[in-house]
């Protein structure tokens, strides 16, 4: 049997079993079950789980948070604010049970990457939100970003942040500088690159690397690309996949360059000007976190 056989033949087994589970209540959330009594003239608070370096920080104190600071002040809101978004899946695994069995979580707020947040609200993990009392996202939400395929009419969700998918390095530990996707599988490079272990954000940015065109991109353009990883792997290049923790390793110096998200990059470079973020020539991808 070949990888790809096996691939299809895994997916529908997998997919039987779940289906043909006893004694597991289902998932999804009927639109009656999701609304809850509005507490919010009583409960002053609220809690809101994100990603690492996904807000802004005072320069002279980074435990501080300006944004959310006004945020308190004008609303009387007090925020407990967590950075324990590290990877998509992970963070599913770790809600999940009890969103499965129709518990809350913990958490009023959450920001996870758009095709996660597709299984959400398919799921009818998420409320509705009162557009009236948002009138800015009506006002200022870019046109490409208001009525995704999972969500139209962005009832469900709002984009907190937008941002590009590209590559990080550090010039100076490095020595030269990185401009194509090719540029990773250097020899100098060899067991200091990381990758993003989210599949879609990984391999779209190694197929346009192969001169692909992932909006019409084909299995054998997958599979040839699955085997390119295999390959680097099996020959230790690639030092591991990563959620946002590959900010630990770039600043450490453990990795000299990594997949990484615009946005982390500007908050890293306050403390290193020497790592850099970078559009490889043949393009990246611009990604949406709701």
């Amino acid at each position: 049997m070949d990888r790809r056989t096996l691939l299809r033949t895994l997916g529908t087994g997998a997919a039987a079993t779940l289906a043909a589970g006893c004694g597991v209540p289902a998932a999804y959330v009927a639109p009656k079950d999701r609304r809850r009594s509005d507490m919010s003239a009583t409960e002053k608070r609220l809690t809101w789980a994100n990603w690492p370096l996904y807000i802004d920080t005072d320069d002279e104190d980074e435990s501080r948070r300006p944004t959310l600071d006004a945020f308190e002040e004008r609303t009387g809101i007090a925020v407990t604010y967590t950075e324990e978004i590290n990877d998509n899946d992970e963070f599913f695994g770790k809600v999940s049970p009890s969103l499965m069995n129709h518990q809350e979580t913990g958490r009023d707020l959450i920001v996870i990457s758009d095709w996660m947040c597709a299984r959400f609200v398919r799921l009818g993990w998420v409320q509705e939100m009162d557009r009236s009392r948002q009138p800015n996202v009506t006002r200022y939400l870019d046109p490409q970003l208001r009525s995704p395929a999972f969500d139209p009419g962005r009832r469900s969700t709002v984009p907190w942040q937008s941002g590009v998918t590209g590559v990080a390095y550090n010039r100076r530990r490095l020595g030269r500088e990185i401009r194509h996707v090719s540029d990773l599988w250097a020899g100098d490079l060899k067991g200091r690159v990381t990758l993003l272990s989210g599949l879609d954000e990984a391999f779209a940015l190694l197929m346009q690397g192969d001169g692909v065109d992932i909006t019409r991109w084909t299995a054998d353009d997958f599979h040839t690309m699955c085997d390119r990883v295999d390959e680097l792997v099996r020959a230790d290049h690639i030092r591991r996949f990563t959620g946002n923790d590959y900010i630990k390793d770039l600043s450490s110096g453990d990795v000299l360059a990594c997949q990484a998200y615009s946005g982390d990059v500007i908050q890293l470079q306050a403390d290193d000007p020497d790592i850099e973020f970078v559009v490889p020539e043949e393009g990246a991808e611009l990604w949406s976190s709701p």
